[in-house]
């Protein structure tokens, strides 16, 4: 498997294009995705029980047709908390959508971000749907431009792609996401665009999605709070040519792993994306009896603000960490527990069974002060594993967020 210089254009058959369409002053807001040919359709979405207007329209698609040709987005406006107005706005654009790219309106899938209880402005949606109509491209910057526009706080567009063998065909698989803030799913991401030109079922792709997001997009947060927004979704067009992957076996397994390489590398991209974050802070538990002691613990400690903030003030407060395991539900022996630091500028050991190693504060703060760091827990119980992904806690965080709609 390699990675390669791609947005979601890079598969077979997909086209894309992101503009100012006007929702936002001077920046795009406004992405279109696009297949030349109908493509096999997967989907997960937040568990909110608030849930957006377009969330409600795609999850409905996904469920009753498991197809789709197009995916429009905006971002500025959330489309959540509109009542019937919003439902109506949905209906509206994605008829537009479908009149310009001659398709049905249950083939073209709708995502919105922004703020909360606002209305979306339908006219210039519709104009601008009409323009990017005309200026859909399988090229490179294409994609990059509809990365761009479905951006909020986001500092960096979220782009990955990889090519692997399935059947004797090249395949590609590629997406693209946004997220910053209000980050902390139970169900796949914030937003995310999977496209691949592999063939495979709707039954296949999806439990391929659910297995891929349980260890990536699951597995981060940047402040405790899940979206009403969450969507991801993957469209399969086939143009690889590759036989159709409907069952598990060895093609559905190279799939998986190729897709489960793309969604980890968009989640850590987010992670350290984090709004006013200045670290990635990874926690991986190993030794632990289940894959669920492992999650469990793991999420709990990602999620902490006590160890957050510590980590943006290198500081090694490990009691915070083994303080977030005891409150997470999952159970463990306190007096088993070993945790190490570690980045580029090294690795130390601060806890071992349960009790401080009397470690060097000023390494460990040295450790503690490079952009990517590492907690590793190790519960001393099996074989079981897993990584969580999360930033740290800053200033600027508070002020990202206390004048988010000014």
């Amino acid at each position: 498997m390699n990675f390669t210089d791609g947005g979601v254009t890079a598969p077979k058959g997909f086209k894309a294009i992101g503009i100012c369409a006007g929702i936002k002053k001077d920046r795009k807001d406004m992405a279109l995705l696009y297949s030349e040919f109908p493509c096999t359709l997967a989907g997960t979405f937040t568990t909110n029980l608030v849930k957006a207007s377009p969330v409600v329209w795609d999850r409905n698609i996904v469920e009753k047709y498991g197809s789709a040709q197009a995916v429009l987005c905006n971002s500025g406006v959330a489309n959540a908390c509109t009542g019937a107005e919003g439902d109506r706005a949905c209906e509206l654009t994605a008829s537009e959508a479908a009149k310009v790219l001659h398709l049905k309106p249950e083939q073209v899938l709708l995502a919105s971000t922004g703020v909360i209880g606002a209305q979306l402005p339908v006219n210039i949606m519709i104009k601008g749907t009409e323009v990017m109509a005309e200026l859909l491209s399988d090229s490179r910057s294409a994609a990059s431009a509809a990365a761009e526009a479905i951006m909020t706080t986001d500092t960096k567009k979220k782009e990955v792609c990889v090519s692997f063998e399935l059947g004797g065909k090249t395949v590609s698989l590629a997406g693209m996401s946004k997220g910053s803030g209000m980050i902390h799913p139970k169900m796949g991401t914030m937003l995310a665009f999977l496209t691949t030109d592999a063939a495979i079922s709707h039954e296949m792709a999806q439990k391929a999605l659910l297995a891929s997001v349980g260890d990536s997009f699951n597995m981060i947060s940047v402040d405790g709070d899940m979206s009403t927004n969450d969507t991801c979704l993957l469209l399969a067009n086939g143009c690889a040519g590759n036989p159709l992957i409907d069952q598990e076996g060895p093609d559905y397994d190279q799939f998986l792993e190729a897709l489960q390489c793309v969604t980890k590398t968009l989640a850590r991209r987010m992670a350290a994306d984090g709004e006013g974050a200045h670290a990635l802070f990874e926690v991986k538990v190993q030794g632990a009896s289940t894959k669920e002691q492992a999650v469990t613990i793991a999420k709990s400690v990602i999620g902490s603000s006590l160890v957050k903030t510590a980590i943006a003030g290198h500081d090694a407060n490990w009691g915070r960490i083994i303080c977030a395991m005891g409150y997470s539900g999952a159970s463990f022996d306190p007096m088993a527990v070993s945790l190490s630091f570690i980045s580029s500028a090294g690795e130390i050991k601060i806890a071992e069974n349960g009790v401080s190693t009397g470690y060097s504060e000023e390494t460990a703060t040295q450790i503690l002060s490079e952009d990517e760091i590492t907690a590793l827990i190790d519960l001393h119980e099996g074989s079981a594993e897993a990584t969580a992904w999360g930033c740290d806690l800053t200033h600027e965080y508070i002020n990202i967020n206390a004048d988010y709609r000014s």
